[in-house]
């Protein structure tokens, strides 16, 4: 049996391919919109891509489902549990309806599929056995089941998709796809969730990419409890501390449902002259700079989002972009094409070309205040961006929280006759934030440092005021 994860660390996802080198079929699972590396891999291996699934619809990326399938002919499988309203209401290809139950083959390998809710309505799990080597299965593929050292999150329907309450029937459904499922499979299945650490489809997600049935038994927080028997106590801890769910998670969740568009062949990148872009960014286009913060702060181009090339760059493109806007890239030519397709993960298709500097762009300085000057903008609205766990641990006296990831949604209840002054905890959030703002033509600023430097602030003044030098 072949097995390889494919990981994505901006959104901490992972999708699996699962092969049969006998009969040279393989299977992938909850692929990505950018389907190439997996078209690459199954060349390297010399297997065909024979079958594509998923494990939910999901909600923070845009599925590669309906893309792989089209591109290799392959047999699409798709939930057909969860009721009306989590139905599939795409197709391609005559999809294959899977129910907890059923089974199927990829050359020798047996994949039993089990019903998993809790996270969502429709969720499945993928049990796999070798059979070659045995009846015995070797790995379960939890999606956002389980994962290593949490348990996927059952409030993201109210948070971002306008479910009312459903938080308590996925909870209770959650302990029994526990009771039921997990803790009868044997201890040493390995389970290959679909996230890792820095999802937000759970509060605590371990780092490693895999764990075992019998290790998350035996040191989980809530393997006792089910083995207890004990739902009241169990749904009361998976409820609390969730992290706020960015708003655009509810358009993936109907994209994904109904069928993200096909993006098929996509021609090249096209460079921009700067005139050229100054023509679109006067039409309505945005541009996304994909500078540093610090080199945004410095020249900071009209009409510009400020989205540093990194780890977070499609997370954020996902928070504070709507899919609707032309945009453009200000990247190196040599990272334009790689980022425009890290945006096809959050639906951002519209990025019809880039360019590589600022020359003949125009700019103007958008420096942060220091955290000792926050006294001289008594008058300002002070926009907290962390998320609400955040705020509540401590925050500045009189500020307004609201998590980056719904200020793209949420821009009407903010105002324009008044300055804003927009700080996270260390001053990255708040700077791709503010950013937004800026080009929405709010009248904004950001707390240089966030809440680390303000707080640090606070106690050198206390200090100050309390020392024996200033006592006398």
């Amino acid at each position: 049996m072949f097995f390889k994860r494919f990981y994505d660390d901006d959104l901490a996802q992972a999708s699996y391919m699962i092969g049969c080198q006998q009969t040279g079929e393989c299977l992938v699972v909850d692929p990505v919109r950018d389907i190439q590396p997996y078209l690459d891999e199954a060349q390297s291996q010399k297997l065909r891509v024979t079958h594509v699934t998923e494990t939910h619809i999901h909600a923070d990326y845009l599925s590669g489902s309906r893309e792989l399938a089209k591109a290799t002919g392959a047999k699409l499988l798709l939930s057909g549990e969860g009721g009306e309203g989590w139905q599939y209401t795409y197709g391609g290809g005559d999809p294959v309806k899977l129910q907890g139950g059923d089974s199927f083959h990829i050359g020798n390998v047996r994949v039993d599929v089990l019903h998993t809710p809790g996270h969502t309505p429709e969720h499945l799990s993928f049990l796999v056995t070798d059979t070659p080597r045995g009846n015995t299965p070797s790995m379960l593929l939890s999606g956002d089941f389980v994962f290593v050292g949490d348990l996927g999150r059952p409030d993201l329907l109210d948070e971002a998709a306008g479910g009312q309450d459903t938080r308590f029937i996925g909870a209770r459904q959650m302990f029994a796809s526990l009771r039921d499922h997990f803790l009868t499979l044997p201890d040493h299945v390995q389970v290959w969730p679909g996230h890792g650490s820095g999802s937000a489809c759970g509060k605590a997600l371990g780092a490693v990419p895999s764990t075992t049935v019998g290790y998350e038994r035996a040191v989980s927080w809530w393997g006792r409890l089910v083995e207890q028997g004990d739902e009241n106590a169990f749904t009361r801890e998976l409820l609390s501390g969730q992290p706020d769910a960015p708003l655009y998670y509810g358009r993936m969740k109907q994209e994904n449902r109904d069928g993200p568009a096909l993006l098929g062949e996509v021609p090249p990148l096209p460079e921009l002259s700067a005139g050229e872009v100054r023509r679109r960014l006067a039409a309505g286009a945005r541009l996304i700079d994909t500078r540093p913060r610090e080199e945004h702060q410095a020249a900071a181009p009209d009409s510009s989002v400020n989205l540093p090339d990194g780890t977070t760059f499609e997370t954020w493109a996902g928070w504070l972009l709507k899919p609707e806007r032309e945009f453009i890239l200000l990247a190196p030519a040599d990272r334009a094409e790689q980022l425009r397709r890290k945006l096809w993960m959050v639906g951002i298709d519209q990025v019809t070309g880039f360019i590589p500097s600022i020359e003949g762009l125009p700019t103007a300085p958008a420096r942060p205040i220091p955290a000792e000057e926050l006294g001289q903008h008594a008058d300002a609205l002070i926009l907290d961006v962390r998320t609400k766990t955040e705020h509540e641990a401590g925050h500045i006296p009189g500020s307004r929280q609201l998590h980056a990831g719904r200020l793209a949604w949420r821009l009407p209840e903010l105002p324009r006759d008044q300055e804003l002054v927009v700080h996270c905890q260390g001053g990255a959030r708040s700077a791709a934030a503010a950013s937004l703002l800026r080009a929405e033509g709010f009248n904004v600023q950001e707390l240089a440092g966030g809440y680390d430097a303000w707080t640090k602030n606070q106690a050198r003044a206390s200090s100050t005021r309390t020392s024996p030098e200033a006592a006398s």
